[in-house]
């Protein structure tokens, strides 16, 4: 080989390398919008659901158009085919972004999860249907908190977690995700409009101190398997306090302590994964995503039955407010005062205390020594010997794909 040959042969070895440390340090992506960050996971995760979350209200009133004598059970109903679906597809998913990358299925779960939304004006009908079918993708969850975990150390994933959750809170309470809690309170509190604006105001601010600060300062004091033994603890005492509550200030107080709980779901992720091998976050939050998936679906299908069984309908609900100032309570809640005021609370409370007894057996101190060894040998058995890495290169996630 002629001596031009070799230096235009090592020349276009040096553009090819080049071209890879750029894609690499990218993330994937020509166009480079700087290094991976948590704040890019937070913002997809606050935009998805604020968009959802902006419909809650027009989609009770369709759904209520669609089936008005039984509202709650259908609503249950179709969250339950949802979550089903979420569950079954949800550790897949996570698994296949393990190996060809987080990038194109953080796409697919955020499109097919708002996939459903033009629908609600063209039909109802396709519109509620899409949305059980939507759950087989639908679990964006699975693929951002892997992504978490690629660009966190292990002592920053609890605060990353945290913080992730806490967006998703805050929509969930700014746009009233969970209706049944707030409808309950009018319903059977008869809290009005205004009352059921501070109570959401006061549960956002109270969520954003404890998924902040305290879940900080608790994993840094009492660990992480104490720290999900009290969420789960507050969250008992939030449910029984809903059950059994017959006054507003109870309902305040509920809250508090509800605010306390959303401490258990980022505590619980980071725990998983910490016990988990850096090839294998995917697989494991898919998990966690599909379980919870699940309950997000099992649970207003049972507390829509439950409702149906106590004949409780959105047409049951307070009527405005009168010219002297108070709300006028319907029949249904001067009858819900000689019995249980919130039976699926209580259903939900004795839930919680069956995964309380199950958390008291977490190990206290996981084996992480030799979940190191094998993950560095899996990336010595992939890595060429004279190519280290250099000392100021970050470790960037899963986002380029794996034909790049």
């Amino acid at each position: 080989m002629t001596q031009g040959g070799k230096k235009k042969k090592r020349a276009m070895n040096r553009s090819i390398m080049l071209a890879k440390k750029i894609i690499i340090k990218d993330g994937g992506t020509p166009q480079g919008i700087g290094s991976p960050s948590v704040y890019h996971a937070v913002i997809v995760i606050f935009l998805e659901f604020f968009a959802w979350g902006l419909l809650t209200a027009p989609t009770l009133v369709v759904l209520h158009e669609t089936f008005p004598k039984h509202t709650f059970l259908m609503n249950g109903l179709i969250q339950g085919v949802k979550g089903l679906l979420s569950f079954l597809s949800a550790p897949l998913i996570g698994a296949l972004s393990d190996v060809w990358g987080r990038k194109s299925f953080l796409l697919l779960t955020v499109f097919f999860t708002c996939a459903p939304i033009p629908l609600m004006k063209i039909s109802p009908w396709w519109y509620f249907a899409v949305i059980s079918v939507s759950g087989v993708f639908a679990v964006t969850f699975s693929v951002v908190f892997a992504y978490v975990a690629d660009i966190t150390q292990e002592h920053e994933r609890s605060m990353a977690y945290g913080l992730v959750w806490l967006l998703f809170c805050l929509v969930v309470f700014l746009l009233c995700l969970y209706c049944i809690q707030y409808l309950t309170l009018q319903l059977i509190m008869g809290f009005s409009s205004e009352s059921v604006a501070a109570f959401i105001a006061v549960l956002g601010i109270l969520s954003i101190i404890a998924q902040t600060i305290v879940l900080s300062l608790l994993m840094r004091s009492i660990g992480n398997k104490n720290t999900i033994l009290l969420g789960l603890g507050f969250q008992i005492l939030q449910l029984a306090w809903y059950g059994f509550g017959s006054e507003p200030w109870m309902m305040w107080a509920a809250g508090a302590v509800a605010a306390m709980s959303s401490i258990t779901f980022p505590a619980v992720s980071a725990l998983v994964s910490r016990t988990a091998d850096a090839d294998q976050q995917g697989v494991v939050q898919g998990m966690i995503t599909g379980i919870r998936g699940l309950c997000n679906g099992l649970g207003p299908a049972l507390y829509g039955f439950i409702f149906y069984i106590f004949h409780v309908e959105l047409n049951e609900l307070p009527m405005p407010e009168s010219p002297s100032g108070g709300t006028v309570v319907s029949q249904y809640h001067l009858q819900q005062n000689s019995i249980i005021p919130g039976p699926p609370f209580l259903f939900g409370a004795c839930s919680v205390l069956l995964a309380l007894l199950v958390a008291l057996f977490i190990p206290e101190h996981t084996n992480l020594t030799v979940r190191s060894s094998n993950w560095k040998k899996h990336c010595g058995s992939h890595s060429h010997p004279h190519s280290p890495q250099a000392p100021g290169e970050a470790k960037e996630p899963l986002l380029q794909d794996t034909n790049v």
